[in-house]
């Protein structure tokens, strides 16, 4: 599954240079889909416990984690294969953010866009944690390569993810790319997510934190 979700995130700048997505994705199309400050509607699947906020019809986000509420905790293997614990940044604000894969252009993009902020993160007293489901020795690599200087969490089964509730993309097969943002006291003030413009998470997420 993992292979196949990187062979699919390697496809996806030529499907998005022919200006067509394939059917049935569910992706979001329109410019900024972020969840502070607008007015969603909640609802229930009878066959699930997991509550969808919905925007619109072109945008559908399914997960146990929403604004307001106190994530799942969680202990995951850092890039140099320690123990992290979501606890450990209770008291600032910290920016989680889940991506597909290490080394495909969107994950690259997005990695780098919060390295050449990082200055501004740190500003704010905000960390920025990166989770994906590669081991930590791929973390590891992908960090040394593009000098990343935050966290890379290896989210191994994606058991946090689902946790979480992030949605996926391509009918499941592809991981999605959603950022979460939570203030010192834990609580989630921001969800983003947009699969297929990875840079503005960083613009959102910044915006965001100057106002707390």
């Amino acid at each position: 599954m993992a292979s196949l979700a990187k062979a699919l995130l390697l496809l996806l700048p030529s499907v998005l240079q022919s200006n067509r997505q394939p059917p049935h994705v569910n992706v979001v199309s329109f410019e900024s889909n972020f969840l502070h400050g607008q007015n969603l509607s909640l609802s229930s699947s009878s066959s699930s416990s997991v509550t969808c906020l919905t925007k619109t019809s072109s945008l559908i986000i399914c997960g146990k984690v929403n604004k307001g509420s106190v994530p799942p905790s969680f202990t995951l293997k850092d890039q140099d294969g320690k123990n992290v614990s979501l606890s450990k940044f209770k008291g600032k604000p910290v920016v989680v953010y889940f991506y597909p894969a290490d080394e495909t252009p969107g994950c690259t993009k997005q990695a780098c866009a919060f390295r050449d902020s990082y200055e501004k993160f740190k500003k704010a007293g905000a960390q920025v944690v990166g989770i994906s489901g590669d081991d930590a020795a791929s973390h590891k690599a992908f960090a040394k390569k593009y000098r990343l200087p935050f966290t890379l969490l290896s989210d191994e089964g994606n058991k946090v993810r689902k946790e979480w509730g992030v949605p996926s993309d391509l009918f499941g097969t592809l991981p999605g790319r959603q950022t979460y943002v939570l203030d010192k006291n834990g609580v989630v003030q921001l969800i983003y997510n947009n699969q297929f413009q990875p840079e503005k998470h960083i613009d959102e997420t910044l915006k965001l934190l100057q106002t707390l």
